[in-house]
């Protein structure tokens, strides 16, 4: 297959399904936190060596599953053409980014984190309009901000200080700022390699170099050197555990969710999609682990949903003054 290939007709056509990409991937993006701490209160395996686990074996899934289709098998050419510049995207939006994602589950808490993290967003629409000049737009700056609010109002049922936390959280939180922000560079810069060799291709090879760089930087580093072929040796749920976050959260997650942000029109919009992370979160706890919400997170989970809702409503609303207002001057200049 050429390396030149279009991005496929079928999300052109129809970007709804760009976008139910993105949704899906979120809904494997809200359980990630709880694998992760599944794993570390159940083996002595931590932060670090939870990312190597979670991209050696979820980039080999995915290469995998690109061998198995034949219009994304040739991984090849992707690298003799753009080879250095995939490995620069591997090493920063896959290996450092969540690196410091699972880093920080070893200093801040799951709410601290997801709350961090959920602010991606913000991310990815002012590193879009920095480099493709695309502007936010007041639409989701007002939506945006009412989003972040709401999703930190979610994750600590309203407690402040339960956010904030004492000052050891520091340095989760800025691993967590760290990871949000390189995996937003990643999203908005990888978008024209995968217009230009398939999403399956390009997550495939960026999340295997990902992991291959993250087991050489953890074992030089942290002289941790994980061997994944003793996954059946350890603890039967933190083994179970990690396949799940290996090939639910990684290889199928990813994938969706990395290819449906390319594929979208509006990938600051699509990239919306991801304030319902810590909502998908809330009603997993409640139909698996039998959680009851209280009545401010359900107000919460209200606010962010009407907030996401509610961006597209303004954007309309707001371009449709812009253009009348630009009729009426139009009209107040004589001939």
């Amino acid at each position: 297959m050429s390396g030149d290939a279009p991005r496929p007709a079928l999300w052109r056509r129809r970007p709804w399904i760009a976008y139910l990409a993105v949704f899906v991937g979120v809904c494997g993006h809200a359980s990630s936190e709880f694998v992760a701490k599944l794993i570390s209160n159940n083996s002595a395996i931590e932060g670090p060596e939870i990312s190597v686990w979670r991209f050696v074996l979820g980039g080999a899934g995915l290469v995998v599953v690109a061998l198995a289709i034949p219009a994304s098998r040739d991984l090849i050419t992707p690298l003799r053409r753009d080879g250095w510049a995939l490995l620069a995207f591997s090493i920063l939006g896959v290996a450092s980014a969540y690196l410091f994602f699972h880093w920080s589950l070893d200093y801040a808490s799951v709410p601290q984190v997801a709350t961090v993290v959920t602010t991606a967003p913000i991310f990815v629409g002012l590193i879009n309009m920095a480099v493709n000049k695309i502007p936010i737009g007041a639409a989701k700056i007002v939506s945006g901000l009412g989003a972040v609010a709401g999703v930190a109002f979610l994750v600590t049922d309203g407690a402040v200080l339960a956010l904030a936390g004492h000052a050891g959280n520091l340095i989760g939180i800025v691993f967590a700022i760290l990871c949000a922000l390189l995996m937003s560079v990643y999203l908005v810069l990888i978008k024209p390699y995968i217009a230009r060799y398939g999403a399956l291709r390009i997550t495939a090879i960026t999340l295997f170099l990902g992991g291959a760089v993250l087991w050489l930087g953890v074992g030089v580093l942290f002289g941790r050197w994980v061997d994944v072929f003793t996954l059946p040796s350890l603890v039967p749920v933190a083994a179970s555990a990690i396949v799940v976050l290996a090939f639910y959260n990684t290889t199928i997650t990813q994938w969706l969710w990395i290819g449906g942000l390319a594929a979208a029109p509006d990938i600051t919009r699509a990239m919306y999609l991801f304030f319902l992370k810590p909502v998908i979160a809330a009603l997993l706890a409640i139909v698996f682990l039998g959680t009851s919400l209280s009545i401010w997170q359900v107000l919460a989970i209200a606010v962010i949903c009407s907030a996401v809702a509610a961006e597209a409503v303004l954007d309309r609303l707001f371009r449709k003054r812009a253009t009348s207002a630009r009729g009426e001057t139009l009209k107040a200049v004589p001939d």
